[in-house]
């Protein structure tokens, strides 16, 4: 597995990061925590990560209320110092943990947080920390001066933030050191090309995209005039993808898979291929429900796509 400098955080991660957002509930919302990946089911993922030589792990406070970053604690505990010593953690805050619980990026809650994260991950300190989401009702400069402070006292290496907009970011940039950038971006998701992108390259920062399939639209699940899958991601949060049930876009994923099948691969390699190609891209966030879900991200790495093809396949869905 090859792995890349984060921008300038001084940590490398591997090509491929491993997301547990669904280990113990479904992302960060309250109504599916409990759901998700038992304990058992999400050790067997981190296993067969580990295995296929991912090294980055990505996870957050409030996925599964809590349960998440517990989950990859104990699998910690049970794999021992050999292999904490090897991997790089990944944390985030600002949702609730709870429905009602308090959320935001207010300095004295990020302190708190990072706190309760610790103790569940079980370590001393995480390598990487993230803003899970923009806060409207805190300064920036407030929240960066207390990720700052994190720095400074050894808690975390770095940090970044995630679902963060090029004016959130410029601001980061001015009051302190923010060294890469989490945003959902895929061949069906591109409004980073217009802010953010430019700010990762004039800056030098990092840049590790999740939802590299768009909620499953690029992997061919969703077929004209069929429904959607059950226990697709259409049938448990729509909500975010409606807009992509447009005949422009079936006709476009049509496209792609018939250049995916002439290539021999999936087109979910061939999504996740696109990504890894991107000059831009340090690493792609992956979020398996089964090992089996590891195989697009790993056939991805083998897939060398020329500027042309890229710029190809870009234009498919522009």
């Amino acid at each position: 597995m090859e792995h890349r400098a984060l921008g300038r955080s001084g940590v490398d991660v591997s090509r491929i990061i491993l997301g547990c957002g669904n280990f113990g509930g479904i992302g960060s919302s309250p109504a599916f925590f409990g759901k998700g990946e038992t304990e058992a089911e999400a050790h067997a993922l981190l296993d067969a990560a580990w295995e296929a030589g991912i090294t980055t792990y990505d996870t957050a406070d409030a996925y599964g209320g809590g349960r998440s970053e517990s989950y990859l604690g104990s699998w910690l505990r049970r794999r021992g110092r050999a292999v904490r010593d090897r991997i790089v953690l990944t944390t985030k805050t600002f949702n609730p943990m709870s429905a009602g619980a308090d959320s935001g990026l207010a300095p004295e809650r990020i302190h708190r947080q990072i706190a309760s994260s610790l103790d569940r991950l079980g370590v001393d300190a995480v390598d990487l920390y993230l803003v899970h989401a923009m806060d409207s009702d805190t300064p920036v400069a407030e929240t960066i001066g207390a990720f700052e402070e994190l720095v400074a006292a050894g808690t975390i290496r770095a940090y970044g933030g995630s679902n963060v907009d090029a004016a959130w970011l410029e601001e980061a940039l001015r009051v302190g050191s923010p060294a890469w950038v989490q945003n959902s971006h895929s061949l069906l998701e591109r409004e980073d090309e217009g802010g953010v992108l430019p700010l990762v390259a004039r800056e030098g920062l990092g840049y590790t995209p999740f939802s590299p399939l768009a909620g499953g639209w690029l992997t061919g699940k969703y077929r004209r005039g069929e429904p959607p899958p059950a226990g697709s991601r259409m049938t448990l949060r729509p909500e975010p993808y409606r807009h992509l049930e447009d005949e422009r876009v079936f006709d476009a994923l049509e496209a792609f898979e018939d250049l995916a099948r002439e290539r021999g691969t999936t087109p979910a390699a061939l999504a996740i291929a696109w990504l890894l190609a991107h000059p831009h891209v340090t690493a792609v966030v992956i979020g398996p429900r089964r090992p089996d879900h590891l195989h697009p991200a790993l056939s991805a790495l083998e897939l060398d796509l020329s500027p042309p093809e890229h710029e190809q396949l870009a234009a498919l869905f522009t």
